[in-house]
């Protein structure tokens, strides 16, 4: 099997083709970045080392901090040169290559050229996919030989070919042997070469995990820094790593109540006799010199004086006096329950890092190195509305068709719960006036704007189209369900920039596109350690089986519990409609089933969030 740790990714990018009117493709933004950053975060996870080849616009790749190896053929020869390149460079015995104008490649691309060589024994192996011939009524195999994985051992064959003045991409291997892996997904294969492929794949919905990606990198810690009492900063983000001032304990001392002693004492084979010469109580160190032979009884947390190693517990004194105990030999071991100095935190160390969230133990921790006051990051100022006529609030008339407003309710708990400084705007009705008036207004007071429903396709759906005016949208459609309209970009008015987040309207899509996308990026602004971003996932059986489209996303609401038996297993809460909120209110769980996943067998394992700290 080969390790991703022996493959170099080489992206193929800073060419001469010109047929978008531009040099640099690897530079045209789609969902806010550019081609080849989507390349980057889809090719990085399936290798062991990456690099660039491009033979200009070098400064404009200079921040993706990967080498970039230019061709070494004197005239361009297209990606053989850039191929050739990385053979000669790449430390592994292998490299896939890649154009960094298809951004959808796919996500096991070397994993499964990988598998095909080696079971092939071959020398290359190229993606192959299936495409019909209406003409003919009939299926052929189209190569993608740009998408290949090689031995480095083939170089020679790669440098006579070029040097014989050869250019294809597909006749270059000679007599090398050759490995066709087939693909499902021709359109994950798709280079973009006019302005409208790539308008139709800025219209297709994303997968979630490059929303999380592209999400996570529009986004930065807040730079405002407070500095509060510790008594005050409850909740809130450290915003720099605190060094303790102190060694904790202070001194070496005992773990428990009893005696101080030389641990040599005890190695005898018969009772041994001590003299008590002081007694130690925590905070009061001891006065008498504690020689072999003597002992000084010492209380939880006092001073080990010098000189001693262990502490007999006083409830294995065999006897004791005022004056003397008797102890068995070989009670304790030379050591035993005596903590020692800086055994918890030496003083110079770091007690807490930068984004650790300060709950109970961490504000018990600063105190007991005698820090009053620490630097967070300032609360983040949220504001959110609801959208549509047909909304009403609460202790207003239902009108026919009509339904009182639960997003704002449920948003006001989750933002509340997160820790941010929040602004209720109330409801916004379907018109762009409206609509636009509440941006401007939110825009002048928070650093992000949440807002559900208005995002989808329908008549009165204009998130998108004043979010397009006021400034720009990454995306607006993500492969998941529930939630897969969604509107995320930035606007800038009068000066002020906010971050805009546009949630469905229906009810569980607001709470899944909040958990799952909204909650990790606030936490990233609010300057959140990725440890406190992440959800963490439990993998548990499915009681019975669970209906799964493969190709998408789903969360599927779920009840963990225990059987008889005692083993733990998750089961469905039934229907699983995005406007059901009951169902949410009946779960403890989420149950995430990735795009690829397809149905669920009873028994099959699965992964789930837990709501418990979460909802």
């Amino acid at each position: 099997m080969i390790a991703k740790q022996e493959i170099t990714g080489l992206i193929l990018a800073g060419g001469l083709g010109t047929r978008m009117g531009q040099v640099d493709k690897g530079m045209l933004t789609l969902h806010g970045q550019p081609l080849a950053a989507h390349v980057l975060q889809r090719l990085a996870p399936q290798v062991g080392q990456l690099a660039l080849n491009l033979n200009q616009h070098a400064e404009n790749y200079r921040h993706f901090g990967l080498p970039i190896w230019a061709d070494e053929q004197a005239d361009y020869r297209g990606p053989l040169a850039g191929l050739q390149s990385g053979l000669r460079r790449a430390t592994t015995p292998y490299v896939l290559v890649v154009p960094c104008d298809s951004p959808l490649l796919p996500l096991d691309l070397a994993a499964r050229l990988a598998a095909g060589l080696q079971e092939a024994d071959a020398d290359l192996a190229i993606a192959v996919t299936q495409e019909h011939e209406p003409a003919r009524d009939a299926t052929q195999l189209r190569p993608h030989p740009v998408f290949c994985l090689v031995k480095t051992s083939a170089l020679p064959q790669l440098d006579a070919y070029l040097a014989e003045g050869g250019r294809k991409m597909s006749a270059w291997h000679g007599p090398l042997k050759l490995a066709q892996v087939l693909f499902e997904d021709g359109q994950a294969f798709r280079n973009i070469n006019t302005r409208e492929e790539l308008a139709a794949v800025q219209a297709q919905d994303i997968s979630v995990s490059m929303a999380q990606t592209l999400l996570n990198n529009a986004v930065a810690p807040l730079a405002e820094i407070e500095h509060l009492p510790l008594p005050q900063a409850l909740e809130r983000f450290l915003a720099a790593d605190i060094i303790s001032p102190i060694s904790v304990p202070a001194h070496d001392n005992s773990a428990m109540d009893g005696y101080a002693l030389h641990g040599s004492d005890l190695l005898g084979d018969a009772p041994i006799t001590l003299r008590v010469m002081d007694t130690i109580l925590a905070g009061r160190p001891g006065t008498a010199a504690i020689v072999r032979g003597t002992c000084a009884r010492i209380m939880t947390g006092a001073v080990m004086p010098a000189g001693c190693d262990s502490v007999v517990p006083q409830e294995l004194v065999l006897q004791a006096s005022e004056h003397s105990i008797t102890v068995a030999p070989q009670v304790v071991r030379p050591g035993d329950n005596r903590r020692f100095k800086g055994e918890d935190l030496m003083a110079g160390q770091p007690a807490l890092l930068q984004g650790k969230l300060l709950r109970p133990a961490e504000l018990g921790l600063l105190a007991s190195l005698g820090i009053a006051s620490v630097p967070v990051r300032r609360r983040l100022r949220v504001a959110f509305f609801s959208t549509g006529d047909e909304l009403r609030s609460l202790g207003e008339p239902l009108d026919a068709g009509c339904i009182y407003d639960s997003n704002r309710y449920t948003l006001l708990g989750m933002l509340q719960r997160l820790g941010c400084e929040v602004l209720d705007l109330g409801i916004v009705k379907d018109s762009p006036e409206a609509l636009e008036a509440a941006l401007r207004l939110a825009c002048a007071q928070a650093d992000v704007i949440i807002t559900s429903g208005g995002v989808s396709s329908g008549a009165a759906d204009f998130t998108r189209d004043i979010l397009a005016q006021l400034g720009e949208v990454a995306f607006w459609q993500i492969n998941m369900r529930p939630g897969r309209p969604m509107a995320f970009g930035r606007i800038a008015v009068d000066g002020h920039s906010a971050l805009l987040l546009g949630l469905p309207g229906n009810p569980v899509a607001v709470m899944a596109t909040f958990y799952f996308l909204a909650r990790p990026t606030l936490l990233r602004m609010m300057g959140a350690d990725p440890e406190a971003a992440s959800l963490p996932l439990l993998r548990v059986a499915a009681q019975a089986a669970i209906r799964k489209r493969r190709g998408r996303t789903e969360y599927q609401r779920g009840i963990l519990e225990r059987d008889a038996s005692g083993q733990q297993h998750v089961r469905v809460t039934g229907a699983q409609g995005s406007g059901i909120l009951r169902s949410m209110t009946q779960a403890n769980c989420m149950i995430v089933l990735p795009a690829e996943q397809g149905p669920v067998a009873a028994g099959e394992l699965v992964d789930i969030v837990l709501f418990q700290g979460l909802t």
